[in-house]
C-alpha cells in the first residue's frame, strides 16, 4: 500500500470517505465540541472550496520527503541534490498545469502568500491598484493595507453585476496615469464565478500595467494557459487541488519587476527566502501532474466517474425545488448553463464545475450548516477565511443580495472525490432539515406572507 515507502500511518485511524477500498487512512482527529461527538452513520464532505482531502497518490508522493529523502534542497551532498532534484521535478509539473516557464514558479506557503507577494512585490507608495468588490480577503484587504501609511497608493475597487461579473469597461475606465497592478481573480470561491480576464489581460497590456489573477479556486478545474490569460502574476493553493495545506505558488512572468515579502536566503532565485517545505512542494507537484492528465484527457470527473458539473446540476436542480429558494448569480430567473467556457446567452455568468450557492429563504445559514454538520454533511456558507464573521458576505452583498438574503445562503462545492451516493444523501437530508428549521424559524411565516 504505501509503495516500498516507510511513511505507515502513525496513530488509530478511521477511512476517508470516497477514495475505496484501498484508500489510504488518515489519523482520528480529536473532537473539540459536543456535537462533533454524535455518531453519524456516514459522513460526505462538499465543501471542497474550503479544502480538499488529500489524494492517495499525493499523500504518497510526498510520504519519503518526511523520512527518507530529508535533505535540505540548498545543500551541495547528495542528500540535498536528491531534494533539489524533487524540488525542480515539481515546479516542472506545476509549470505545466499553467503553461509557464518552470524558472517563472515561486512555490510559497499557499493561496494568500502568493497574492501578498504579487500585490506588495510590485506596489511602491504612489501607485495605483485596481481589483473588485468581490475579491478573496487575501486579495481585498491587502489591497486596502497598500491605502494606508506607509504604503500610501490608491485604490479603486470596480463593482460586479447581479451575476457576479466584473465589466471589463469599468476596470478601462478606473485606469489612471500611475495605474500600476490590476488584481481580480479568475473564479469566485463563494460563487465559483468566472471573471473575463482574457478581456482584462489585454486591457492591462494595452495600458502597460501589471495584471493578477487569483487563480486559486480555477486551478485544475479547468485548463489555464497564462499566455492566453495574459496575467504577469498568477496564485494557486495545493490544498484547493487535493494537495495538503501550507503549500502554494506564484506564477511571476519573466521581466516583472517584484520585490520580496521577506529577506534571508537566496532561495526561490531569491523572490521567496526560506528552507522550501519540500514534502509540501512535492505534493504539490503531483497533484498538478494528475490535474494536468485529468484535463488533457479532456475529463473533470469524480472518483464515480460522474461529470463533477452533472453531480452540481442535479444537486442544485433538486434544491431550487424547495420552496423559496434561489440559485445566487441568475439574473432574472434565466436558466443555469453548465459550461464553464463561455456565456450560453447574456443572463448566464460562467462558473466553474464544483461549485453552487443558493439561498434558503427565512433560515439562518449557520444554522442550516450546523444543523446539516449533526447529520453527516459538510456544507458553508461562504469563505472558510471568514467562518464567524459577525457580518454577511461580502461577496453576495456586492452582487445586490440584502443582509438577510445572504446570511440564508449555503455555498456547496464539490471534490473529485465525491460520488453520485454522496448527491443521493445530501438530496435525502437537505429538503426536511430546511423544513424543520423554517417551522422553528420567526422570520419564516414573514416570507410566505410576502412581509418581507
Amino acid at each position: 500500500m504505501w509503495g516500498g515507502h516507510s511513511c505507515p500511518p502513525a496513530c488509530p485511524t478511521n477511512q476517508v470517505s470516497g477514495f475505496g477500498s484501498s484508500r489510504i487512512r488518515s489519523p482520528r482527529p480529536a473532537p473539540f465540541s459536543r456535537y462533533n461527538r454524535i455518531t453519524v452513520s456516514r459522513r460526505v464532505y462538499l465543501d471542497n472550496n474550503a479544502t480538499t482531502p488529500v489524494l492517495p497518490e499525493v499523500f504518497e508522493a510526498m510520504c519519503p520527503y518526511f523520512t527518507d529523502h530529508f535533505g535540505n534542497a540548498s545543500s551541495i551532498h547528495h542528500h540535498g541534490q536528491e531534494t533539489r532534484a524533487a524540488i525542480e521535478r515539481a515546479r516542472e509539473s506545476v509549470a505545466a498545469l499553467l503553461g509557464s516557464r518552470p524558472s517563472e514558479i515561486v512555490f510559497t506557503s499557499g493561496g494568500t502568500e502568493a497574492d501578498n507577494l504579487a500585490i506588495f512585490g510590485v506596489m511602491t507608495p504612489g501607485d495605483h491598484v485596481i481589483t473588485s468588490t468581490i475579491e478573496h480577503s487575501a486579495v481585498l484587504n491587502a489591497c486596502k493595507h497598500l491605502a494606508d501609511p506607509p504604503h500610501r497608493c490608491e485604490l479603486t475597487i470596480v463593482p460586479v453585476d447581479g451575476r457576479g461579473l466584473i465589466d471589463p469597461a469599468d476596470v478601462k475606465r478606473a485606469l489612471r496615469p500611475n495605474t500600476k497592478l490590476i488584481t481580480i481573480m479568475l473564479a469566485n470561491n463563494e460563487t465559483g464565478t468566472l471573471q473575463p480576464v482574457e478581456e482584462l489581460g489585454k486591457i492591462a497590456a494595452e495600458a502597460d500595467v501589471y495584471f493578477h489573477t487569483d487563480a486559486v479556486q480555477a486551478t485544475a478545474k479547468l485548463p489555464l494557459d497564462v499566455n492566453k490569460i495574459g496575467c504577469d502574476l498568477l496564485s494557486i493553493s495545493g490544498h484547493k487541488i487535493h494537495a495538503p495545506q501550507g503549500v502554494g505558488a506564484l506564477y511571476i512572468r519573466k521581466g516583472t519587476e517584484l520585490t520580496p515579502l521577506q529577506y534571508g536566503g537566496s532561495h526561490e532565485r531569491s523572490r521567496r527566502a526560506g528552507t522550501e517545505n519540500v514534502p509540501g512542494i512535492v505534493a504539490l507537484g503531483k497533484a498538478a501532474e494528475l490535474a494536468q492528465a485529468g484535463l488533457k484527457r479532456g475529463e473533470n470527473h469524480t472518483m464515480s466517474d460522474h461529470s463533477m458539473s452533472d453531480l452540481r446540476d442535479r444537486l442544485e436542480r433538486e434544491l431550487l425545488k424547495i420552496e423559496a429558494t434561489h440559485l445566487n448569480g441568475r439574473s432574472n430567473g434565466a436558466s443555469h448553463a453548465s459550461s464553464i467556457r463561455a456565456h450560453s446567452n447574456e443572463d448566464d455568468a460562467p462558473r466553474v464545475p464544483n461549485t453552487t450557492n443558493i439561498c434558503f429563504d427565512g433560515i439562518e445559514g449557520e444554522a442550516l450548516v450546523i444543523a446539516l454538520d449533526l447529520q453527516g454533511l459538510a456544507v458553508s456558507t461562504g469563505s472558510a477565511c471568514s467562518s464567524g464573521a459577525i457580518e454577511p458576505s461580502h461577496v453576495l452583498t456586492a452582487m445586490g443580495l440584502s443582509r438577510d438574503q445572504a446570511k440564508s445562503s449555503i455555498r456547496f462545492s464539490l471534490g473529485k472525490q465525491n460520488t453520485a451516493e454522496d448527491i443521493d444523501f445530501a438530496l435525502s437530508v437537505i429538503p426536511a432539515t430546511v423544513e424543520r428549521l423554517r417551522k422553528l424559524s420567526p422570520v419564516w411565516s414573514k416570507v410566505v406572507t410576502g412581509a418581507i
